[in-house]
Order: C-alpha cells, then structure tokens, then sequence
C-alpha cells in the first residue's frame, strides 16, 4: 500500500509540474526550497521566538568508540528549546512538502522511482545501524 502512496505522488508531481521541467530549473527550485526550509528554522528562533537552538562542540575522546559517539550525540535535541509555534510549525511543513516536491520532480526527471531510494536507505540503515555514520 505505501508504495502505491509514493507512486501516485511521484505521478501527481509529474502531472501538475508546469513551469519548471527542465533538470536545471528543477534542481535550482529544489535547491531554493532547502534555503527557505533553513530560513523558515532560523526564523522560528530568530523572529518569532517560539524555539531556542543552543550548540557546542561535541568533544571526542582519542579513544572513542561507536558507542561513545551514539551517547554523546544522543541529546542532540536538547539543543533545541521549546517548541514549534503553530504558525511556525505549518510554514515549516510547507517548505518541506515544497522541497519533497522538487525532490520528487527530479527523481521523475532523471527515471527514479522515490519509493525505491527510500527502501533502499532503509535496508542500508536496518543493516548497518549505527555503522551508517550519519
């Protein structure tokens, strides 16, 4: 059932595509979409207040191993304080269905089908786990 979800997107996408079909439109619209998503992100601290990002460097020991880091990083949430607002929240999820769509639109471009990259990062994560180094 889900790859039919995915096919009649990536098949909606394609229909409803007007304007910018050529591959460099596509690609320059998609790669516009990330940078309103990490503005849309920066103004929900930055304008509206509704979250707080605080950071720092994560220092590794020498002798570290795969565990280390997955305890380390594990609350790398926490640098996030609060929570979406729900004007912030829906402006976000419009960029990225926005993004997804360009995404989409260059999967169609090039012939790949976007359920099978999914499944096939999904088999590649369920199989190497942490070993991905993401």
């Amino acid at each position: 059932m889900k790859d039919v979800i995915f096919d009649d997107f990536q098949n909606s996408v394609n229909e409803s595509l007007l304007r910018h079909r050529s591959l460099l439109d596509i690609m320059t619209k998609l790669q516009e979409s990330q940078a309103r998503i990490n503005r849309a992100v920066a103004k929900s601290a930055t304008n509206c207040g509704c979250i707080e990002i605080q950071t720092k460097k994560v220092h590794l020991p020498k002798d570290f191993n795969i565990e280390d880091i997955k305890i380390l990083t594990k609350n790398s949430k926490s640098s996030i304080k609060g929570n979406l607002c729900e004007s912030c929240r829906d402006i976000i999820e419009s960029e990225i269905g926005n993004n997804l769509f360009y995404l989409t639109a260059l999967c169609n471009s090039l012939d790949i089908n976007l359920y099978d990259i999914m499944l096939k990062e999904y088999n590649k994560i369920d199989t190497l786990g942490k070993y991905t180094f993401r």
